[in-house]
């Protein structure tokens, strides 16, 4: 894993490729209720799982309850009160690594996941009454899990997803191919001098259309 630093964020990715970027940005707006999006992590084992449970809280995390009941995995939230899951020792997680999955509460998985099966590339490979799972084609993973939920979305999405055109594509072209698939331009106090532009989904969450590259 290497770490960059930029002017407004922590670049993190794996050392053998890009295909897992997490970017952590300063913000002004403070936490509001659950995320709606959050990350679940793998373990590999029953001592793994204890041991990374320990690590994180020893790192800073808190468990927490969310509503959870009585479950196999373990809720945490990180030193900022963002939610994460650590999941009990899954054979059909083994390939993944250990971060299993990016999580998406949503209203209708089913009814969602075309339009994100269209706007990332990614190819349904799960799925139940209640959830979708994605995975980006020829890649172990992380799966893009869309897990439906009785709460409605009310604020903006404090964790959010960003897709990037191939290099050489147009970012205009790209906005407007979404646009036709459903998602809508949305106004979370961009200045318009970014090099990406904000959109919604269908359910209303905000994702970025970055620039190609």
């Amino acid at each position: 894993m290497h770490v960059d630093e930029e002017d407004d964020g922590i670049v993190t990715a794996p050392e053998s490729t890009a295909l897992t970027v997490l970017v952590f940005c300063a913000v002004d707006d403070p936490k509001v209720g659950e995320n709606r999006v959050h990350l679940d992590l793998a373990s590999s084992s029953t001592d793994d799982h204890v041991a990374t449970v320990e690590r994180l809280e020893a790192a800073g995390a808190t468990r927490v309850d969310v509503g959870q009941g009585d479950v196999p995995w373990v809720v945490l939230a990180d030193p900022e009160g963002n939610e994460l899951c650590v999941l009990e020792p899954r054979d059909e997680l083994a390939p993944l690594g250990r971060l299993a999955a990016v999580v998406v509460h949503v209203a209708d998985p089913a009814g969602l996941a075309p339009f994100w099966e269209a706007a990332s590339g990614w190819s349904v490979v799960g799925r139940t009454d209640d959830s979708v799972q994605l995975r980006p084609p020829g890649a172990p993973g992380p799966l893009l899990a869309f897990v439906r939920v009785a709460d409605p979305k009310v604020v903006k999405n404090r964790v959010h997803l960003d897709v990037r055109p191939s290099p050489g594509d147009d970012q205009q072209a790209e906005v407007d191919r979404l646009l036709a698939l459903g998602a809508r331009p949305v106004d979370v106090g961009q200045t318009g001098d970014e090099s990406w532009v904000v959109l919604t989904d269908p359910e209303g969450h905000e994702f970025c259309v970055l620039s190609p590259g």
